[in-house]
């Protein structure tokens, strides 16, 4: 505090007494300045009463007086403190009869010093200005350093009391001492006599001791503890100096009784209130320099830090600096600071200073928190020259000390930055132009970095990729466009950027093309849209934009289409479409069209050329021709005529033919001015309008009618004339799908067909033709929609149903003679359309007809529930269900639709399954997914038993591909899971069987033949994998042993690649059931994969087979011809791999494109649509014809030698041992495979089915026995590696090969059983040695071509 300038130094002093007395007691009296100097510094000050103490005594009160004493010399203050220091307290002072006065304490506690023009006053340790007047944020004169707001030194006004410092607030000290006496038990529990005692006794002694403290309150024993006994008190006051407070403790010592043996030296005070804690900042953020600052009012450097978490203290090092100082000889301060804070130095936070027994304790938590910044990590920018903003935000808003903007990339684009400090956020504005981001530079990324700085050093930072593209530069087709109608075009248009969101075709109206006119693709730099129009019509005449978009961009080219009027081909109806003259006759030709347009007309029979007359009917206009007959010097003789329309740009088109015969006429019985002349039993073709069918030129009737020559009378033989309104939306739904604006005109028109067929159902049950167009046009229309919505299918299935009214039904009998797919056809075109419904919300959307009902449901992310759903047709006593799980509904697309479609009158038109026996007689249900299916699937459904106690019902489905895609019932895939009295459950899955590899037909699921065809499929499978395995090992254990000469060798060679060969075809064959089976749906790539390998090992199995049969037939019949063996080797691998290898590669080359290479049910060669299956079979059958003509040339080779061929004695028996093993070795060649040419022809026998499985699934066996272990050389091999004894002496005793007998020997009873088959009995012995070593060698060359 500053005061008046004054020459003296002077201190305040504050005496604490009390005084038993009289409560009217006058103490002004005693109270006295003492004045060291004639002026004073100040004024008595009044006695000023603190409190009262409670007591036993009667009325003893407790006052604090403060006292002025001024100094002339500076050098008296010391000396005073010194004094005053010394002293032992209390004082006893005069007794009187009204007043017994004690003194205290007497302290230090105002100090006012000269300094310069001023006086400074201070506060002593203890003391301090009253906080209600301090002016905290003034800056007042620094005065030795003091940094100015650190403490109370200015001041708004005097104290009420006067210039003197009052006591700090109150604090509690938090105090032990220890008592060098053993500790009991006792001590511990509060209730017990003992504590209670030493509790008493304490507390006597510290109330004594510590009321000489200025401010003293109460003391309390808080507890014991062992170590000695160690008491912990709390003693509440204000902040006593250390001088102080010994004295306190040694009045404690005093007033102790000294039984309890008090450690003086083991006082220790802890304080923690009195202590300034500061941290700035208050938030900080990772990266942040933080300080943390600790004041205390007491002079000490023994400060020390501690970390809580970290149970650490801290010390100076890299990342932190502790620095203590004492200010101004008051106030210790010690600072931490931590540079580039991190989140782990996070948490409580300790200061504690050292002082004496004081230790000044004082705690605060800090949190490091992440700067986050928020912001649009990628953006797309358009360089065209407008302004964009980039856009960042801190998630805390701090008053930062700066906002950077930085950019990385090959192109350099500044900007302009803003930051706003109220809301935290900074915005980098640019203006990207052409010039700046070329066209070559299309889409390049840069990358713009936005980074927070805060005012202590931490920084935080977000990345934009902002991707800027060019304005796009298009090119379009530069030649004019000016075509007719019927003809094509073609406009590409180009951009010089890869970059944009979408590309569309729109006309001059704004009215968008529909998408599958025209294609899009990218590439390297650029980008191309073209649009193609196969067949113009004049709706195309106009102005076309081609538009790139990217963002809010848009790129326009514009192309100009003149279109000249033309009819096309289908729209000119000419009459008659045949016509029979005779020579001396005449007759009129006619081409009509719907429109009246100039053109130049002309009929052209054969080189001649006649020009029209234009005749007009209403909107009809038609154009004739009299032909008269005499015209031309050919009779009889057939012509073809047509008209040809010419336009104003000289673009022709040529009508349908009309059919021109001229005859004498003799024969002539049928004449009719309508309809011609005739021959008896001539037929003839008109148009419906120009017959006697009631047409209007308006709107004319549509179809065509057949007529034939009966007698003398033209009779109608068959009528598919459409009647007029249905003819009119025929012609309007084929200029639909022509038109650029199909998706959008498709719902009007929808609904106009659903209205016109429902006013015209009389019509379409008495015209078949217009059954059939209405049908034609659910086709055409089916084709045009990517979407559907609800009312598009109302209008759809209202139509349906009116087709399917139980009148037209008898109509439908009349179109299926006529047309067999029209019923298919119409079920492809629903489905379709299912497949395109898109509902607009996820309930289940229901559509009832009578003849139709529908149900679709939308699959939404989550947990799906399961898809039931239920038909009911009262009027036809039909009702069904079906049922998809919710784990199948989960492996669906999102937004999936699933759509189901019952028909309770369809049963009766769709057309019959492929033997022809059975009919549909329930409820025909479709269920589609609007997206594809990768997963497995399956799908329950439940229909009505129309005849619980009939015919065995059979699960079918409706597939469009069989009877030349026609359609038919087919069961492959479904079964039936449940039949009872008035219901049957049908499930859709797969089984396949080994038989579908010759035969085109799998049996029935479930059959019996089915079930035991799977049985030795299986069964066979397993043996012949392990038979394929064995004959390997053995081969590879014999093969020195039995490969000692050419012949041998190749031998075995061929046995080796025909088991290497079957074992992974069949190995083949168990993948292709995997993939296709009851539970897995057909996956095309692995199901055309597996069909490949297994049709290339079976090949090559044969032609091994082949092989082996030709050297064999090489060996008998060319005898002194031989070949290397390297030679044999490169004939033997390229016919038994090479041909195989072409064979398979041209078949699925030639088959697979068209994706009908395997069959839609089963992994193997296509039967119905390209019959690849001939690419087995004929080479199959082939090869065994061979092998049988080789053994009956091998045979009859033996048993009739030519003329200089007869051989020995020896060298026949040889040669019957030869065509015996190729006898044994006849089912190895492949002649067990001709039962499979029966199964290949439909509705084959089931006997033949079992035959070829079974010798086929055993083939692996057959190749193990009579390939392998038949041979004797390899049994000798076999046990001389088994080192059998008794063997190896019986053959030492033997004096040739023949003379033993192992298990498949000539004299063994089963090759004496093979022996019979060619007439020979008994053993092969030879008598002496040189016989058997001629004998043996004969025998080996024999054995050789079969080993």
């Amino acid at each position: 505090m500053k005061s008046p300038r004054r020459t003296t130094l002077c201190c305040m002093i504050i005496v604490i007494y009390f005084s038993q007395a009289t409560p009217n007691l006058n103490l002004e009296s005693i109270v006295h300045p003492l004045i060291l100097q004639e002026h004073e510094l100040a004024g008595k000050e009044p006695l000023r009463q603190k409190r009262a103490v409670a007591s036993s005594r009667v009325a003893a009160e407790e006052y604090t007086v403060d006292v002025e004493i001024s100094f002339e010399n500076a050098s008296f203050l010391e000396p005073i403190k010194t004094y005053l220091n010394s002293l032992s307290f209390p004082i006893q002072g005069n007794s009187t009869d009204q007043a017994t006065t004690t003194i205290l304490s007497i302290e230090v506690t105002t100090v006012c010093r000269p300094t310069g023009n001023e006086i400074w006053c201070s506060c002593e340790t203890g003391y301090r200005w009253p906080q209600e007047r301090c002016l905290h944020n003034l800056t007042c004169q620094e005065h030795d350093g003091f940094p100015a707001g650190h403490r109370c030194s200015c001041l708004k006004g005097l104290p009420p009391k006067g210039p003197f410092c009052q006591l700090q607030g109150d604090v509690t000290l938090r105090m032990s001492v220890r008592l060098n006496v053993g500790f009991q038990q006792d001590l511990k529990n509060s209730s017990s006599a003992l504590y209670r005692s030493y509790k008493t006794d304490l507390e006597t002694a510290f109330w004594k001791g510590y009321s000489i403290l200025p401010g003293f309150k109460l003391v309390t024993v808080t507890g014991f503890r062992p170590g000695s006994v160690v008491v912990t008190y709390e003693v509440k006051t204000t902040t006593p100096s250390p001088e102080l407070m010994r004295k306190a403790n040694d009045q404690v010592m005093r007033n102790l009784n000294q039984t309890y043996k008090m450690d003086y030296n083991s006082f220790q005070v802890v304080t923690s209130n009195e202590t300034k804690f500061t941290i700035v900042p208050e938030i900080i953020f990772e990266g942040d320099t933080v300080t943390l600052m600790c004041e205390t009012e007491v002079l000490s450097s023994n400060v020390s830090w501690h970390h809580v978490e970290r149970h650490s203290d801290i010390q100076n090092k890299s990342r932190f600096s502790v620095y203590t100082f004492v200010l101004n000889n008051m106030t210790s301060i010690s600072r931490l600071t931590i540079y580039n804070i991190t989140q782990g130095d996070a948490g409580e936070y300790i200061c504690k200073l050292t002082l004496d027994i004081f230790e000044y304790e004082s705690r605060k938590k800090m949190d490091v928190i992440p700067i986050r910044i928020l912001a649009t990590e990628e953006m797309k920018v358009t360089c065209d020259n407008n302004p964009v903003s980039l856009n960042c935000c801190s998630e805390i808003n701090v008053n930062w000390s700066m906002v950077e903007w930085k950019q990385q990339g090959k192109i350099n684009i500044p900007g302009n930055p803003e930051t706003d400090t109220d809301s935290g956020c900074s915005r980098y504005t640019l203006k990207a132009d052409g010039r700046q981001c070329p066209s070559r530079l299309g889409g390049m990324r840069v990358t713009y970095v936005c980074e927070f700085i805060s005012e202590h050093g931490a920084r935080g930072s977000k990345s934009i990729e902002v991707t800027f593209t060019s304005v796009a530069n298009l090119t379009i087709t530069p030649d004019p466009i000016s075509v007719s109608e019927g003809q094509n075009f073609s406009i590409k248009c180009i951009s010089d950027v890869s970059n944009y969101d979408e590309v569309y075709w729109n006309t001059s109206a704004g009215i968008k093309i529909y998408p599958k006119f025209y294609t899009t693709k990218r590439y390297a730099g650029g980008a191309e849209s073209v649009l193609t129009v196969k067949t113009v019509t004049r709706e195309w005449n106009g102005t076309y934009h081609c538009i790139f978009r990217y963002k809010n961009s848009y790129s326009v080219a514009t192309k100009d289409v003149t279109v000249y009027p033309l009819p096309l081909e289908p729209n000119i109806m000419v009459d008659p479409l045949e016509a029979t003259i005779p020579c001396k006759g005449s007759h009129h030709f006619k081409c009509c069209i719907q429109e009246n347009e100039d053109y130049k007309v002309t009929f052209q029979m054969d080189s001649l050329s006649f020009l029209a007359e234009k005749e007009v009917n209403g909107k009809q206009v038609c154009y004739k021709y009299n032909f008269m007959a005499s015209s031309v010097s050919w009779c009889p003789k057939k012509f073809n005529i047509f008209c040809h329309f010419t336009n104003a740009a000289n673009n022709s088109v040529q009508s349908p033919s009309m059919k021109l015969n001229l005859v004498p006429g003799e024969n002539i019985m049928c004449q009719d001015p309508i309809i011609g002349v005739g021959e008896p039993g001539k037929v003839i073709q008109k148009l419906c309008q120009f017959s006697s069918v009631p047409s209007s030129p308006g709107s004319p009737t549509g179809g065509i009618i057949t007529y034939k020559c009966v007698g003398s009378q033209w009779k109608v033989k068959k009528n598919d004339c459409i009647s007029a309104p249905i003819n009119s939306l025929l012609q309007l739904a084929k200029a639909l799908i022509k038109s650029p604006y199909q998706d959008a005109k498709l719902p009007t028109y929808l609904k106009d067909l659903s209205v016109s067929t429902g006013k015209v159902k009389h019509e379409v049950s008495s015209f078949p033709g217009s059954l059939g167009a209405i049908i034609n046009i659910l086709d055409l229309l089916s084709t045009v929609p990517t979407q559907v919505n609800s009312e598009m299918m109302t209008h759809v299935l209202s139509t349906v149903n009116t087709i399917l009214s139980k009148p037209i039904l008898s109509t439908w009998k009349v179109v299926q003679q006529q047309q067999t797919n029209q019923s298919s056809q119409l079920l492809d075109s629903v489905e379709r359309f299912s497949r395109a419904l898109r509902p607009e919300d996820s309930t289940v959307l229901s559509i009832n007809q009578t003849n139709v009902q529908m149900r679709s449901v939308v699959i939404k992310p989550g947990h799906p529930k399961a898809y039931k759903q239920s038909f009911v047709f009262s009027d036809s006593d039909l009702w069904g269900n079906v049922a998809i799980e919710n784990c199948q509904l989960g492996n669906l697309q999102r937004d999936s639709s699933i759509v189901t479609v019952a028909f309770p009158t369809l049963k009766t038109i769709l057309a019959q399954d492929v033997p022809g026996k059975n009919f549909a007689n329930s409820l025909v249900m479709t269920t589609t997914v609007s997206h594809n299916i990768t997963l497995p699937f399956s799908i329950s459904m439940t229909f009505k038993n129309i005849n619980p106690s009939g015919a065995v019902p059979r699960c079918v489905f409706w597939n469009f591909d069989l009877a030349n895609h026609t359609g038919g019932w087919d069961s492959s895939g479904c079964y039936v899971n449940k039949v009872d009295e008035d219901s049957v459950s049908c499930v859709c899955d797969h089984l396949t069987s080994f038989s579908i590899l010759m035969s085109p037909d799998s049996p029935y699921p479930g059959s019996l033949l089915e079930i035991l065809l799977d049985i030795i499929s299986y069964i066979g499978l397993c043996f012949s994998i392990l038979s394929l395995a064995a004959c390997l090992v053995v081969e590879a254990v014999v093969w020195k042993s039995v490969t000692k000469n050419r012949t041998s060798y190749m031998r075995h060679i061929c046995i080796v690649n025909i088991a290497a060969s079957l074992l992974v075809a069949d190995s083949w064959f168990i993948v292709a059931a995997a993939i296709h089976n009851h539970y897995h749906p057909l996956n095309e790539t692995a199901c055309v994969a597996a069909t490949f390998f297994i049709h290339f090992f079976y090949l090559s199995v044969f032609f091994w087979m082949l092989t082996l049969g030709l050297m064999l037939f090489y060996r008998l019949v060319f005898i002194l011809h031989d070949t290397s063996k390297s030679i044999q080797k490169t004939i033997a691998f390229s016919l038994g791999y090479g041909c195989p290898l072409v064979i398979s590669v041209i078949t699925v080359g030639a088959t697979q494109p068209q994706e009908v290479y395997t069959r839609k049910n089963a992994c193997w060669l296509n039967w119905e649509d390209t019959k690849a299956l001939l690419a087995f079979v004929i080479p199959a059958l082939i090869i065994v014809v061979v092998n049988m003509t080789i053994t009956i040339v091998v045979i009859s080779k033996i048993l009739r030698p030519s003329i200089g061929d007869k051989p020995s004695k020896q060298e026949k028996s040889s040669l019957f041992q030869i065509s015996k093993s190729i006898g044994v070795l006849t089912p190895l060649l492949g002649l067990t495979w001709g039962f499979g040419l029966a199964t290949v022809f439909q509705g084959s026998n089931a006997v033949f089915h079992i035959i070829f499985t079974l010798l086929n699934a055993f083939q692996g066996l057959f190749i193990l026995l009579f390939g392998c272990l038949w041979d004797q050389k390899v049994q000798e091999a076999l046990l001389k590696k088994c080192s059998l004894s008794r063997w190896s002496s019986q053959h030492s005793k033997s004096t040739s090969l023949g003379s033993s007998t192992p298990v498949f020997s000539m004299s063994s009873p089963i090759s004496r059983r093979f022996n019979n088959l060619f007439g020979k009995t008994g053993t092969y012995n030879v008598s002496t040695p040189e016989t058997t070593s001629s004998s043996l060698e004969n025998t080996s060359s024999a054995y050789s071509l079969l080993n």
